[in-house]
């Protein structure tokens, strides 16, 4: 099995060697194409305007001047020559990507992407706590990741379906099991801007969020109660977007 491993936290990442050695508890036909650069919360964003820069850093390892998507597709149709990969791993992110994070996520993209060109997809990301954030416990996705990999595989990946798995802020003994979830909901309130002023007295702006926020209880069966209630949660993604439920009564209206 070719498996082909991107992020969007850099070619220098720490999660990044974890993806890679989850990948190859699979498989020893191993590649990696991360973007040069951090492209955290780039969504699915592809290089039109701009050319890509392509760098060998060692066997099988290559970094692009791009957002995952450009990686994905320069790993898929261009690095690997013809034969295209047989799976796709996004991640390890330093991070959860959950709720509407799924909608900003460059490593959701990363899969994302994977899964438009056909192949099974994954994006896995670690969970941080407070006082983890500095040094998450990478340990967790690395023990629990490839056993997942293989039964996911093992079931069958739909076409058009990116199976997004996060792993709990805790220690491997501390994980009370997987869950099957759907993708959660936050409350409205846990993006904020953030209003400074630089030396010369003129204004700039960070967008964040506001921790306070994120801790409402959240709705049972979501990807956020499984990683509070310390579970690894795994989330089928559908690629296509459309509310059928809504288009059936769309049609009646428009009749």
């Amino acid at each position: 099995m070719r498996i082909l491993c991107t992020n969007d936290d850099g070619i220098h990442a720490p999660g990044l060697k974890i993806v890679e050695q989850i990948a190859r508890a699979l498989s020893e036909d191993v590649w990696v194409v991360a973007p040069e650069l951090d492209q955290s919360g780039v969504s699915h964003s592809l290089s039109l305007n701009d050319p890509l820069r392509l760098r060998e850093i060692g066997p099988r390892h290559f970094a692009v001047r791009g957002t995952p998507t450009d990686c994905v597709i320069m790993g898929a149709r261009y690095i690997l020559g013809p034969t295209m990969p047989d799976l796709v791993l996004s991640g390890v992110n330093k991070g959860r990507n959950v709720a509407e994070d799924v909608v900003y996520s460059g490593t959701i993209a990363g899969a994302l992407e994977g899964t438009i060109l056909g192949l099974p997809s994954f994006a896995l990301s670690q969970e941080f706590s407070p006082e983890t954030r500095d040094k998450p416990v990478w340990e967790t996705a690395l023990q629990f990741g490839p056993q997942i990999l293989r039964k996911v595989i093992d079931a069958g990946v739909p076409r058009n379906t990116v199976i997004n798995v996060n792993f709990p802020a805790c220690a491997p003994e501390e994980v009370r099991g997987v869950r099957v979830t759907r993708q959660g909901k936050r409350n409205l309130g846990f993006l904020k801007v953030d209003k400074r002023h630089d030396g010369r007295g003129n204004p700039y702006f960070w967008i964040g969020f506001e921790r306070t926020a994120m801790l409402d209880t959240p709705a049972e069966g979501t990807d956020l109660a499984a990683l509070a209630a310390r579970y690894v949660s795994v989330t089928p993604l559908r690629l296509d977007r459309t509310n059928d439920e809504f288009s059936e009564a769309l049609t009646a209206t428009l009749k």
